[in-house]
């Protein structure tokens, strides 16, 4: 019995010695790439820009695949993001497996100061094949970066892979103000997808019913507005000659135009007109 006491013990002592000595070899075998790793997942930017610094690639990608800028963006791990951003040789063009890269990532979770960052002092693309930065951005209702997106250039009507557009993507996701500054800045409510879904569709299919009314009734006040006879020209008068010109002169020197009238001023719409329906927003448009 002592015997087989022993016996088991030293087999343990002996299973856990090898466990160990794993352990050991393991931490030897920790390259720079994965402290690189460790320390973007855990939130160090210190740690970031030490070893970008020593040279590690930025370019890596998490053990899920996805490009470490990326992830860093996903997190909303600021300080780690703009370690990344601002590393020798970062490829802001990378994916991960969705097709998402930093500048699309960075649009979504509405972080702006890292949109104009990348944009304005490392000149990314907004621009891009298929789903954008501005999709993302709308999609939230991230109205600020929306804006900023279409000053630099985006294309308002960026089609997805399926031909979904920016538009359609606000409405669907009942982001009513980020669809009256899509349509404001020239948004094509009247485009439609391969699944031959236009703006409306959108709403109407994901139960934004407000949104769906008001563009209907933008559609119709258009359509309303194309219909309209162009105004009747009232043709002008024969010029006179110029014996009949000059008898027409005033005897008195001619003074001159008075300015007309002051208009009164509009009565101020009451409290309930002044906040507005959001069907109502939808039409208060120079377009």
């Amino acid at each position: 019995m002592r015997y087989r006491d022993n016996l088991k013990q030293a087999m343990n002592k002996m299973a856990l010695a090898g466990a160990l000595a794993m352990m050991l070899s393991g931490a030897a075998l920790a390259t720079p790439q994965d402290d690189l790793r460790a320390a973007v997942e855990y939130n160090r930017p210190v740690l970031v820009q030490k070893y970008v610094a020593q040279g590690v690639d930025p370019n890596l990608n998490t053990r899920d695949g996805a490009p470490l800028l990326v992830d860093a963006l996903k997190d909303k791990n600021i300080e780690v993001a703009q370690a990344l951003i601002r590393a020798k040789n970062i490829d802001f063009e990378r994916t991960n497996a969705a097709g998402e890269n930093a500048l699309m990532m960075a649009a979504y979770q509405g972080l702006l100061p890292m949109v104009k960052l990348m944009v304005e002092t490392y000149d990314v693309e907004v621009n891009k094949t298929g789903w954008t930065a501005l999709h993302y951005a709308a999609t939230n209702g991230h109205d600020d970066i929306v804006k900023y997106l279409l000053d630099h250039a985006a294309y308002i009507d960026a089609e997805s892979p399926n031909a979904t557009t920016p538009l359609m993507m606000a409405a669907m996701n009942g982001h009513i103000t980020t669809v009256k500054l899509l349509l404001d800045e020239g948004a094509d409510m009247n485009l439609r997808n391969q699944q031959k879904m236009d703006v409306i569709d959108f709403a109407k299919r994901y139960h934004q019913d407000e949104i769906a009314a008001g563009l209907e009734s933008r559609r119709r006040k258009l359509a309303e507005q194309g219909a309209k006879p162009a105004p009747v020209q009232t043709p002008a008068a024969p010029p006179a000659t110029a014996a009949a010109a000059q008898a027409s002169k005033p005897a008195v020197p001619e003074a001159p135009t008075p300015m007309p009238a002051a208009k009164p001023a509009a009565t101020a719409p009451s409290s309930q007109d002044t906040t507005g329906t959001p069907t109502n927003m939808l039409f208060d448009s120079n377009r």
